[in-house]
């Protein structure tokens, strides 16, 4: 079934699999009650909750740069297994939180966790993987992922609906759980190394941070990346304010929309990566912003239609946003790892995972400031970004040749 979807054979990788569902299930559970969970268990604000989650972010971006560095010195598994047992353990300490500071360095445990786990993520794929089947691999994770919020995210909807206080925390020791799953699922899985741990210092190239700084080719490639990155912040930060509160479309229409986009990463991935393959990647990657560009451009029609009308174009524009998804994201990924140098793939792919930090940091900001001023104004600055993003991506393969290879599917 999953190899009609255009998925691979998980084989021997079954527990680093299984390990990712786990994590994604646990996230998926907490992440839709967040803001809802502090409400409910202490006395703040929800700006207060959003000040400690904002602080939280700041605080833990720098972590990304010795995060690299460790994934690079101890190997990424073991890093992988770090970062589930300090997730779980800032989870925990939400049970017993109550004031603003509080708050802020839990999260900031927790977040040090999830920056461990996925910033030695791409560095497992890369090593687990053999070249030509990295675009099959990085799909078929990243549709798994979406899956497994959504699953996560089904559950979490029991709590709401019972909405107690100890519904509340039992779901927060659930997704405790689901990162010690992880833990015992990952101690099995071969620890690949691209360099062997007993080999002699002389034999790794000296540099570090200063070679991946100073690789102007590979920072072009984060730059591409970041505008694909807040092209994919919209769905959590932007469709549903415009959606419910700037078109005052019905309030299911935003629940609608996440699900859409769920199942079509879920089963949608693979097929989306069979297709582009023999095609260039970085056309591809071009490609995944004129999706973006033309989902923009129908949410500004909905605006502009009767509101039954405009749900439906309100969907049409959600899948065609997906596909931007859908195409970018495996590509994107599978360039990154691969034109990184192996003894430096931590610290490289720190950078990349340094950049969705960044958007997720600013982009929440950035888009309610664009929602404030005026109906459009959003889709056309989201349209520019988009615009430029697919002319820059179209030039990458002239400095970094990685970007010009084409898309494999093993």
């Amino acid at each position: 079934m999953l190899q009609r979807l255009g998925f691979p054979r998980v084989g021997e990788h079954r527990r680093f699999v299984s390990a990712i569902v786990a994590d994604t299930i646990g996230s998926g559970l907490f992440m839709p009650i967040t803001l809802l969970y502090f409400l409910k268990v202490t006395d703040l604000t929800l700006v207060q909750i959003g000040s400690a989650l904002s602080l939280s972010a700041l605080l833990t971006m720098p972590a990304a740069f010795v995060i690299g560095s460790m994934v690079d010195r101890f190997g990424g598994r073991r890093m992988m297994l770090i970062g589930n047992i300090v997730q779980a353990a800032g989870m925990l300490a939400y049970l017993w939180v109550e004031a603003l500071w509080p708050v802020a360095l839990a999260t900031v445990l927790l977040n040090l966790g999830r920056q461990a786990f996925w910033g030695s993520f791409g560095n497992v794929v890369t090593a687990i993987t053999k070249p030509g089947e990295r675009e099959v691999w990085f799909g078929f994770l990243q549709a798994l992922r979406n899956l497994g919020y959504a699953v996560g995210g089904v559950l979490a909807g029991i709590a709401l609906q019972i909405d107690t206080e100890a519904a509340f925390k039992a779901v927060v020791i659930a997704n405790a759980a689901t990162f010690v799953l992880a833990f015992v699922l990952l101690l099995d899985v071969p620890d690949h190394r691209s360099v062997p741990a007993g080999a002699a210092d002389e034999a790794r190239p000296t540099g570090g941070w200063a070679i991946v700084l100073r690789d102007r080719a590979y920072l072009q490639l984060v730059l591409g990346q970041l505008t694909f990155v807040v092209g994919i912040m919209v769905l959590n930060f932007a469709l549903p304010v415009y959606a419910a509160e700037t078109l005052d479309l019905p309030g299911w229409l935003v629940g609608a929309i996440f699900t859409l986009n769920t199942i079509l990463v879920g089963l949608g991935q693979g097929l989306m990566v069979r297709w582009m393959t023999g095609r260039v990647r970085a056309r591809m990657m071009a490609l995944a912003q004129v999706f973006f560009v033309v989902g923009y451009a129908i949410f500004v029609l909905a605006g502009l239609l009767p509101v039954w009308v405009a749900v439906a174009a309100m969907l049409v524009g959600a899948v065609i946003y997906t596909s931007g998804e859908l195409a970018g994201g495996p590509v994107f990924s599978a360039t990154a790892a691969e034109a990184a140098p192996d003894h430096l793939r931590g610290r490289y792919l720190g950078l990349v995972q340094l950049v969705w930090g960044v958007g997720g940091t600013i982009t929440p900001v950035a888009y309610t400031w664009l929602l404030e001023h005026g109906t459009y104004t959003i889709w056309a600055v989201l349209g520019v970004v988009a615009l430029f993003g697919a002319l820059y991506a179209v030039r990458l393969p002239r400095v970094l040749p990685t970007a010009g290879e084409r898309v494999t599917a093993g």
